[in-house]
């Protein structure tokens, strides 16, 4: 992923505690492996993250964010004017939230025909490290697992602005909320699909598709398998489900049928998704184990092989194994006394 800009400027509590105060780089960073790679590292968080989904707000809204992104476009500002801007805005929105301090690092990727623009507060935690003779020495380190707030906006797709197209993302992470919201007000997003319930019609369209078709039991798991291989692998690149690429790889021999299925049953789904982690960890598979049971199945066998009687608190499995009803009936007549 070529890096062409890239920036870090730091936040901190004033002395009083009453506001953040923005410490700005005066120029873009260097180009480096090391911030290329903390980049690429960063990105790669963010892609598994939970995420809202939106596009600029129409013109007249309160955020100057889209202006200043069309002039950097245009060329009529650089990189650090506008990132020093942006970050400014940040402190206003955060005025409150001082727990956010740290370092705000912006960068300018492109990757294929796709360029992005990517924005990530950084918290910074005191380590330990060895030094060239050997010894501990206190080591300062970013954590990169773990940062308050995150945006992303696909440049390219903002630029061909096609209908429906939810091309800005943020972190929305539990007990995030307002972090969540003043990030979108930063930037002036206004919020579209809402990525676990999309994720859940998804599946749910999937899981119906399955059972109109009545596969058997490894078909369905087959077919599971590549639907989660094909989401994950999604999330990993932080691109959204595409409903036609995943139908074709769901059904080869008919690549149309799962996408029609999605058309003709009107689950309301966009032609893009963006996954959600959560709930798709979710889909694979129902385990539990207790009193010498051990219970394990695919999710899709829920309401077709395999019921949930929630009144009595049983499990009711309609189509044993065969293995398992071998052993059974073994079971059986040796205590018939059948041999």
């Amino acid at each position: 992923m070529p890096l062409l800009h890239s920036i870090v400027h730091r936040l901190d509590p004033s002395p009083e505690g009453d506001r953040l105060i923005l410490t700005p780089a005066s120029t873009e960073h260097a180009e480096s492996e090391a911030m290329a790679e903390l980049v690429a590292t960063l990105n790669d968080a963010y892609n598994t993250k939970p995420k809202g989904w939106g596009r600029f707000a129409e013109e007249g809204a309160s955020s100057p964010f889209p202006a200043w992104l069309a002039r950097y476009h245009q060329g009529e500002r650089d990189f650090a004017t506008i990132t020093r801007e942006v970050a400014e805005r940040l402190c206003t929105l955060l005025a409150e939230q001082l727990s956010v301090s740290g370092y705000l690092i912006f960068s300018h990727s492109r990757q294929g025909d796709t360029e992005t623009l990517n924005l990530a507060l950084v918290h910074q935690r005191e380590g330990v490290g060895i030094d060239a003779e050997h010894r501990a020495v206190p080591a300062a380190q970013l954590n990169l697992g773990r940062f308050s707030l995150a945006a992303r906006v696909n440049l390219s797709q903002w630029q061909a602005n096609a209908p429906g197209t939810q091309y800005v993302s943020f972190l929305k992470d539990r007990g995030g909320k307002k972090l969540a919201e003043a990030v979108a007000e930063l930037l002036g997003v206004e919020e579209g699909i809402d990525a676990p319930s999309e994720t859940r019609t998804l599946l749910k369209a999937f899981s119906d598709y399955v059972k109109q078709e009545d596969y058997d039991d490894a078909t369905s798991r087959e077919k599971t398998d590549t639907l989660v291989e094909y989401a994950d692998e999604q999330l990993r690149r932080g691109e959204p489900i595409t409903l036609e690429e995943l139908s074709s790889l769901v059904d080869e021999q008919q690549p149309k049928a799962f996408f029609e299925h999605i058309r003709n049953a009107d689950y309301g789904l966009a032609e893009e998704i963006p996954p959600d982690k959560r709930t798709l960890s979710q889909f694979r598979r129902f385990t539990g184990r207790a009193g010498g049971v051990s219970i394990s199945f695919d999710s899709h066998l829920l309401g077709s092989s395999i019921e949930y009687d929630e009144t009595q608190d049983r499990l009711i499995i309609k189509k044993l194994p065969t293995q398992l009803r071998d052993q059974l009936l073994r079971d059986q007549r040796k205590h018939r006394g059948e041999g």
